[in-house]
C-alpha cells in the first residue's frame, strides 16, 4: 500500500506537466489575426491570451501548473492555471473564474493579468486556481462579430443560448412580487436546469474540490458583490464576506468599488441561480462577483452607446485591469497573512 500512495504521487507531477505541455502545444496553434479591432484598444483575442499564459507556465514550471477542466458546447477546452509556492504548505485556496458572458472581455484580462502577477513571486500559503475564459464559444462568436464589424451583435450566453450566469443550482425560484407584473417579469428567469451547460459543470466540479473564496468576474458597475443575488436576507457569514471584500476594495489603485449584497443592489432586483449563491450554498466558501469597470459607454461619444462591445470594455482597459489585479492581490496577500499570523481574521 505505501509503495502504491508512493508511486501516485509521483504520478502528480508528470501529470501536471504534462497538462502543461500540451496547453502550451495546444496554444501554439491557435490563430491569431494580424490585425484585430480589439487589439488597437488594448484588448486581444483569445489566442493572444492563451499565448500570454503558456509562456508564463513555461517560465514558472514549478509554480504554474495547468489543467484542462472540460470542453465547451462546441468543443472548445476550458483551461485551469494554479499557481502556488511549491514550497509551502496550502492553507487557503482561492478560484477566480471570468468571462462567463462572451461580451466581457475585461474579465479574462484581469484573469491573464492575475496569472502573470502571482507566478514570479506566489503569497506563501495560498493556492490561486484560475479560469479566464469560462466561456470559449461565446468568446469564440463574438470575435468573429468584431472581426465582420456587427457592434451590434449582443452575445451573453454559450453556444446553446444558455445565460451560463443563470444555470446554477440555488435560488432558482423567484419569491419577488416584482417577478409577475408583464413588463418585469423577464429579466427573472434561470435557465431551464440547474447546471445544465458543459462549462457550468466544469467549473462547479473544480468548485467541488474546496476552495476558500471563489471570485467570478463580471463587467461592468464597478461593484464588488455578496450573496444572496436570488434573496433579500443575509447569510450567516455577511459580515465576513464584507470585511474581506473591504480587503479587495482597498487593493484598487484607482476609484474603489463598492461592497454590498448583490440583491441589494435595488430593492426589487433578484438574479436567480447565479454562481455567487451556489458557491456559498453549496461549498461554503467565501463568495463574490465582481462587476469589473463602470462601463465603456461615455455619454459624449455615441458610438459607444451603439457598440455592446464598448459597454462592458471601456476604450482603455489598463486602469480596470490594475483594479481588478489590485483587487484580487490584497485578497490573496491578506489570507497569505492570516496563515503566517500577521492579521486577524477580522482585520
Amino acid at each position: 500500500m505505501t509503495t502504491l500512495l508512493l508511486l501516485l504521487l509521483l504520478a502528480l507531477p508528470a501529470q501536471a506537466a504534462s497538462d502543461a505541455t500540451s496547453f502550451v502545444r495546444w496554444s501554439s496553434r491557435q490563430d491569431l489575426p494580424a490585425e484585430h479591432p480589439a487589439r488597437a484598444e488594448g484588448y486581444d483575442f483569445a489566442a493572444g491570451l492563451y499565448q500570454r499564459l503558456a509562456a508564463v507556465a513555461e517560465a514558472w514550471p514549478g509554480r504554474v501548473s495547468v489543467e484542462r477542466l472540460g470542453k465547451s458546447v462546441d468543443r472548445r477546452p476550458i483551461w485551469a492555471f494554479t499557481v502556488r509556492d511549491p514550497s509551502v504548505e496550502v492553507r487557503r485556496r482561492v478560484l477566480v473564474y471570468a468571462q462567463l458572458h462572451a461580451l466581457e472581455w475585461i474579465g479574462a484580462e484581469v484573469a491573464v493579468a492575475l496569472v502573470e502577477q502571482l507566478a514570479p513571486n506566489p503569497p506563501p500559503g495560498v493556492e490561486v486556481v484560475i479560469v479566464p475564459l469560462a466561456n470559449p464559444d461565446g468568446r469564440f462568436y463574438t470575435e468573429q462579430d468584431l472581426l465582420d464589424g456587427r457592434v451590434r451583435s449582443y452575445r451573453r450566453a454559450n453556444a446553446n443560448g444558455v445565460d451560463l450566469n443563470r444555470d446554477f443550482a440555488v435560488h432558482r425560484e423567484n419569491d419577488n412580487l416584482w417577478s409577475k407584473l408583464p413588463l418585469t417579469r423577464r429579466y427573472y428567469y434561470a435557465s431551464p436546469a440547474p447546471l445544465s451547460q458543459p462549462e457550468t459543470q466544469a467549473i462547479d466540479a473544480l468548485a467541488a474540490t474546496g476552495f476558500d473564496v471563489t471570485i467570478s468576474l463580471h463587467a461592468y458597475g464597478g461593484y464588488i458583490y455578496v450573496p444572496w443575488a436570488g434573496r433579500w436576507t443575509r447569510t450567516a457569514d455577511h459580515a465576513e464576506m464584507m470585511a474581506l471584500g473591504e480587503v479587495m476594495a482597498a487593493g484598487q489603485p484607482n476609484r474603489p468599488y463598492r461592497v454590498m449584497q448583490l440583491c441589494r443592489w435595488i430593492f426589487f432586483f433578484r438574479a436567480l441561480g447565479t454562481e455567487l449563491d451556489h458557491m456559498y450554498a453549496t461549498y461554503g466558501s467565501n463568495s463574490y462577483l465582481i462587476e469589473l469597470t463602470r462601463s465603456g459607454i461615455r455619454p459624449l461619444r455615441p458610438r459607444t452607446w451603439r457598440d455592446y462591445f464598448r459597454w462592458y470594455n471601456p476604450v482603455d482597459p489598463t486602469p480596470h485591469v490594475e483594479d481588478g489585479v489590485g483587487a484580487l492581490m490584497a485578497l490573496v496577500r491578506h489570507l497569505s497573512a492570516e496563515e503566517a499570523g500577521l492579521v486577524s481574521a477580522g482585520d
